[in-house]
């Protein structure tokens, strides 16, 4: 197989061979990040393409000041590539919800050294997370998984600094209540 390096010049020169295995090979991790945002399977598969498409055509962007973080630095670049291409879907959607579901296997990790315990409760955390208003979501996602700052989100989504931290701050206030109520609910049980 090809060094990420020659993937990546081949991706520049717009070779169709290079372009493929660069798709085959992080398809999977940029489906995962557009499941965050976007939650009917076949919207995010027309999303991750989508997205796709602008990494190829901005390749010559694209720029890695150390080889040894090449791969590590290609992800950030996709992965802001993807949240960006979901983000410009929810607002052409106004922020609608998206109807149906996702498996959740999707929000799995890898990791197998994990507690079932926590892996019960990470499951559960996800779920709730899916459950928030569309717009609080979406800026939880933005600014806690993705790492966006409140400045980048007000831009992006076409909203006040000031919105984005009342519903980051809200999603958090709801998650928090579902946490309390579980640890809650775990406590009862092992004191009854």
């Amino acid at each position: 197989m090809e060094s990420l390096s020659q993937i990546i010049s081949g991706c520049r020169n717009s070779e169709h061979r290079y372009q493929k295995i660069l798709y085959e090979h992080y398809y999977g991790y940029c489906l995962k990040i557009v499941f965050r945002y976007i939650y009917r399977y076949e919207k995010a598969i027309d999303i991750v393409n989508d997205g796709f498409v602008k990494v190829f055509l901005n390749f010559h962007k694209f720029f890695c000041k150390d080889e040894n973080d090449l791969e590590k630095v290609l992800m950030g670049w996709m992965k802001r590539i993807m949240v960006n291409t979901a983000i410009d879907e929810l607002r052409r959607q106004n922020l609608m919800p998206e109807i149906g579901s996702m498996p959740d296997s999707i929000w799995e990790e890898p990791d197998r050294t994990q507690f079932a315990d926590n892996m019960v409760l990470y499951k559960e955390l996800i779920s709730e997370v899916k459950k928030l208003p569309p717009s609080y979501r979406v800026v939880f996602n933005m600014y806690v998984i993705d790492g966006f700052t409140h400045q980048e989100i007000a831009d992006r989504l076409g909203i006040s600094v000031g919105t984005s931290k009342s519903s980051l701050s809200k999603a958090r206030l709801h998650l928090q209540k579902f946490i309390n109520r579980d640890i809650s609910t775990v406590l009862y049980a092992a004191y009854k």
